[in-house]
């Protein structure tokens, strides 16, 4: 008897660990979202545009594979990283526009400047507060969320079970001291489930 409830434990630790969330989601490590509405389907298309784009990306220049980041969330195309110039950004949103099946494209790729401790420190400290407010918030599920602040400007990535939800996440960032402006990237549950054309 003793030996049974031993393999019954080990077994559903063993089912169990299987059945967590990827620490790789929305838009990189350590964002992950919890609730994925998609079809099968959806994430299959949206898992091979992905691959296009990255692969067009690398095509163009062997350097955007550290510095360029895309991820493709049911047809729209979110680019982040940093590039050396304006036209750089252009042609990798000229890109992700000619890649087919594509929606929107999201482009918040910036443009590199020399590094500044101050400014870096204070942005890092705002995504940090902005953070700890949504883990905080029971109405907000705050690992569907990415945040990103660069100079002053919050820049929020994720999918919002509500609209309520989604105004509550821009609100919490407006709270926060210093920040200059919030761009928000807030896709609805229901959008999702938006067939393709």
């Amino acid at each position: 008897m003793k030996n049974k409830l031993l393999v019954y434990i080990f077994i559903s630790l063993i089912l169990t660990s299987c059945a967590g969330v990827g620490s790789k989601g929305l838009f990189g490590t350590g964002v992950s979202v919890a609730l994925d509405p998609r079809t099968v389907g959806t994430q299959i298309d949206d898992s091979i545009m992905q691959k296009i784009i990255s692969a067009k990306i690398l095509a163009k220049d062997r350097k955007y594979l550290l510095s360029v980041k895309s991820k493709v969330l049911d047809g729209r195309i979110f680019l982040t990283g940093k590039v050396d110039s304006p036209e750089e950004k252009l042609i990798i949103t000229k890109l992700a526009w000619e890649t087919k099946g594509a929606r929107s494209v999201r482009n918040d790729i910036k443009i590199k400047e020399d590094f500044n401790f101050k400014q870096s420190a204070k942005d890092l400290l705002i995504t940090s507060q902005l953070r700890t407010a949504i883990i905080i918030n029971k109405n907000i599920k705050a690992t569907n969320y990415q945040i990103d602040t660069y100079k002053k400007k919050i820049y929020i990535y994720g999918i919002a079970l509500t609209s309520e939800e989604k105004d509550l996440v821009v609100s919490e960032a407006k709270e926060i001291l210093d920040v200059e402006d919030v761009i928000a990237s807030i896709i609805l549950v229901e959008d999702l489930r938006i067939q393709r054309d």
